[in-house]
């Protein structure tokens, strides 16, 4: 048998263990799941200001985006706004956190339901439109903060 091609495996072997590590630690967009979600708990302040947070996960944008988030409580369907954070799309999970203040007196402490959403808005000739990546809704608990 001859030595060269036993030789020649072998380094083979030892280069793809080498470099497996390496290759296994980068980021591949096809393989990431696009996510947003909502922490259980919120808060609200005697103000009535409400904070909203959970995480996000996104990749390939080509234009700005956000995580936007709404609250409603009881039998009403109307919903509040509350703020709207940058994101980053790079397929690695992010904390974002949301704030804002709805008409006074309408939100108190107790169960709401939440929908956060990773919103880009994307280039389409001389206009932005609003590409959705992940929605989530979500009951939490308003606590008085």
């Amino acid at each position: 048998m001859s030595l060269r091609p036993a030789l020649t495996a072998a380094v083979g072997a030892a280069l793809l263990l080498l470099a497996g590590p390496a290759a296994s630690a980068a980021v591949d967009p096809a393989q990431v799941a696009e996510a947003v979600t909502v922490d259980p708990a919120a808060g609200i302040a005697a103000d009535g200001t409400v904070t909203l947070s959970g995480t996000y996960r996104c990749v390939d944008s080509t234009g700005p985006v956000f995580v936007a988030s709404s609250i409603g409580q009881g039998p009403s369907t109307v919903r509040y706004g509350i703020g709207g954070s940058r994101a980053v799309c790079d397929g690695v999970e992010h904390r974002w956190v949301n704030t804002g203040k709805p008409v006074p007196g309408t939100l108190k402490a107790g169960t709401a339901r939440v929908e956060a959403t990773i919103v880009e808005l994307r280039p389409q000739g001389l206009l932005l439109l609003p590409e959705f990546h992940a929605a989530q809704q979500q009951d939490v608990t308003l606590v008085q903060s």
